[in-house]
């Protein structure tokens, strides 16, 4: 089965703007969360396994490799990532030397499997190009909101 591209034809992810990443583990397994299935009653109970914190270190390092690309607001869920990327212009609107989006999850991705050993990761990845204020402070909840809502569905299904 051929499957339908999520990517706007003939958009330059390279320009400046701010994209919502996601990125899913492959056949969603918790890679990223140590105490999963524990007793989680608030996301701030949340423990990052060894991978969730080199993941976590990855998303943190994206700026030192690329200047130009800033991560402002990202979460770590059991099985996939959530972050904001923005591709930085110049006072004029111009993109400074930065990859693109596609560059920057991909190296990501290969980081991480170097580090672990392994690869995690599902073949490609979600992103939304962000476009406007509103949109920028919906996803800036959702990534917020995310754990709560994960523990809340978590937790009604251990009742039933």
């Amino acid at each position: 089965m051929e499957r339908k591209p999520n990517r706007l034809k003939d958009y330059d992810y390279g320009s400046p703007g701010t994209y919502f990443i996601t990125i899913c583990a492959k056949d969603k397994k918790n890679y990223f969360w140590e105490n999963v299935g524990a007793s989680i009653a608030r996301p701030q109970d949340i423990i990052l396994s060894e991978i969730g914190k080199i993941v976590e270190e990855a998303i943190k390092n994206i700026h030192q490799v690329y200047p130009a690309i800033e991560i402002k607001h990202y979460v770590i869920m059991p099985d996939h990532i959530h972050f904001l990327l923005s591709i930085c212009g110049d006072d004029f609107g111009r993109a400074l030397l930065a990859p693109t989006s596609n560059r920057v999850v991909q190296q990501m991705k290969g980081y991480i499997t170097k580090k672990i050993g392994y690869s995690i990761w599902q073949k490609s990845f979600f992103d939304h190009i962000i476009r406007n204020r509103l949109d920028y402070e919906e996803h800036i909840k959702y990534i917020y909101e995310n754990p709560v809502r994960w523990c809340c569905k978590f937790h009604n299904k251990e009742k039933y």
